[in-house]
């Protein structure tokens, strides 16, 4: 890491603002606000929704997270969240440099993620990997919670964390959202972690990073990422202020419309393009009914 993205070399301290959480909820601490359309279909048939092409692809922060993807597969998604104006590019944190040159001009923000995919790294690491992605034009912070420290109850650890790496996000004028990895939590658990994100004003409360692969009896893993039930309960126990973000299983233009009906504000897609794509062909006049699936297809 270069001198000049270096935190330490800018004399970034994390942690000098104490933040305690306390019996009573802390100031709501408001930064910019994400721009995102709040259009809700009004039906579950894709031929008659509101929506365009267009106004979809400002719910999608498309994502190029896969730890397979190679520099040109960062490029080409980028140049992909361009030509269609996503919300945001979520990409691997050190390629925000080289996203930012990419999409300069264009309305897409430069989203990256801290503590990715398992949530274990030291608060202090989280902070200054916030600072850093910050400094190197991210816009968009998506952190992952202690998993370990949620399941364990550690309800103070885990305020503190979240609490510290949002004043490192207005700090630099950006937004956080924070991940629960919902395949791991039970209901209680979900629900104290939006009550701790409304109370501290983060902006997005997020199912899952589409990596939380839980065991099955077969021995095979597998993930379910946004369940239905899981935005209904995130957006009904969250803030009005506290938007929510469905990642990892949205695949087709069905599974998208479903989770905006239910709350979803954000979606995290890799299948962009053919979600898009889905969306035009639909809007070309299709006649057959395309309805929305009553569950996702993991």
């Amino acid at each position: 890491m270069s001198d000049t993205t270096n935190p330490s070399s800018q004399n970034a301290q994390p942690r000098t603002q104490n933040t305690q959480p306390t019996t009573t909820n802390p100031p709501r601490r408001t930064g910019p606000q994400p721009t995102t359309q709040n259009t809700q279909p009004t039906t579950h048939n894709l031929e008659h929704s509101t929506h365009t092409p267009a106004t979809l692809a400002k719910y999608i922060d498309h994502s190029l997270l896969h730890p397979t993807m190679t520099d040109k597969d960062l490029e080409e998604g980028c140049m992909i969240a361009k030509k269609y104006g996503t919300a945001t590019v979520c990409i691997k944190p050190y390629a925000v440099k080289k996203a930012v040159e990419l999409l300069k001009g264009s309305s897409v923000g430069i989203c990256t993620v801290v503590g990715f995919p398992h949530g274990s790294n030291t608060t202090d690491l989280k902070v200054i990997e916030t600072i850093e992605a910050c400094r190197n034009g991210a816009t968009e912070i998506d952190m992952v919670v202690n998993i370990g420290k949620v399941i364990g109850g550690d309800w103070e650890y885990v305020e503190s964390e979240i609490s510290e790496i949002l004043n490192a996000t207005l700090e630099h004028n950006a937004i956080l959202k924070v991940i629960f990895e919902n395949d791991f939590l039970n209901e209680s658990q979900k629900i104290k972690l939006c009550e701790i994100c409304s109370s501290l004003g983060v902006a997005f409360v997020k199912t899952s990073t589409g990596y939380g692969y839980v065991k099955q009896e077969n021995g095979m893993f597998a993930t379910k990422g946004a369940t239905i039930d899981d935005l209904i309960l995130m957006r009904k126990h969250s803030a009005p202020t506290v938007q929510v973000k469905a990642a990892g299983g949205i695949r087709t233009l069905s599974d998208m419309l479903k989770a905006i009906e239910v709350g979803a504000t954000r979606i995290g897609a890799t299948a962009t393009e053919a979600i898009i794509n889905e969306t035009k062909n639909s809007a070309g006049g299709n006649k057959e009914k395309q309805e929305i699936k009553k569950d996702f297809d993991y």
